[in-house]
């Protein structure tokens, strides 16, 4: 509680002293990006802004956007980088428009154009990268389990990895209710060769967006090394650091 009181008060002081929290949380698929993304931006007090979820509701409301994009995933085809910006940049204009002290990207940018024009958009303060080793990260993403019934996502993966001269990482399974036995159901492409695949195409696009934040000074890694329960008052402490150097 101490800590979470702590983040939220250097928050308010940035925003006090004229700073921006316009943050982006990079990391591999299955890290556990829009998890730590969602909590954390509830104590900064700005928005989530997760790009998977601004894409699904283009075409759940039935925009000309959406539209564009359902019918291009249709016929196979990528959506192009300029549909997602557009629909980014409005986003972040009605933000800032509602009076939003900046937002906690998630999700994006995935490549270094996208990083660039998104920095003519606007100013991005911080790219907080979370790390977890290759192996674990396999294992928890072929862990995911969803329940059929009620939608809540889950994790059977119960992972206690101990390498001789390296850290230990525990990460105990988020087992489903009793009611949830069952039900439960797994996504297609959470299966090994399909996570490796995903790891390498993110490696070959993201890992280059690291690098250009970390060119600007901007990027902050962060090694995730435990459960959420574990992780969380040590990214709290991670984020609150990172505030009181920009203020010092």
């Amino acid at each position: 509680d101490t800590l979470r009181v702590e983040l939220t008060a250097q928050c308010d002081a940035a925003i006090a002293r004229g700073d921006k929290l316009n943050w982006v949380f990079l990391g591999a698929p299955g890290v556990g990006k829009g998890t730590y993304a969602s909590r954390m931006a509830k104590l900064m007090g700005v928005p989530h802004i997760a790009m998977g979820d601004l894409v699904r509701g283009e075409i759940k409301e039935g925009t000309a956007r959406g539209k564009e994009m359902q019918a291009l995933a249709a016929s196979g085809k990528l959506v192009p980088d300029a549909l997602v910006l557009d629909i980014l940049r409005a986003r972040i204009e009605r933000g800032a428009k509602d009076g939003e002290r900046g937002f906690l990207l998630d999700g994006f940018p995935r490549t270094v154009p996208q990083a660039e024009t998104l920095g003519t958009m606007v100013e991005v303060t911080r790219a907080l990268n979370l790390t977890l080793r290759e192996d674990i990260l396999v294992e928890k993403c072929c862990g995911r389990r969803e329940c059929g019934e009620c939608g809540k996502s889950f994790n059977i993966a119960d992972i206690k990895s101990v390498v001789p001269g390296g850290p230990t990482i525990i990460m105990p399974p988020l087992n489903p209710p009793e009611g949830c036995f069952g039900k439960l159901t797994q996504r297609t492409d959470d299966t090994e060769d399909v996570v490796k695949a995903r790891l390498e195409v993110y490696k070959k696009s993201t890992i280059p967006v690291e690098d250009f934040y970390r060119s600007k000074g901007l990027l902050s890694d962060f090694a995730i090394m435990g459960g959420i329960p574990e992780t969380t008052p040590v990214l709290l402490k991670h984020i609150i650091d990172i505030l009181k150097e920009r203020l010092a």
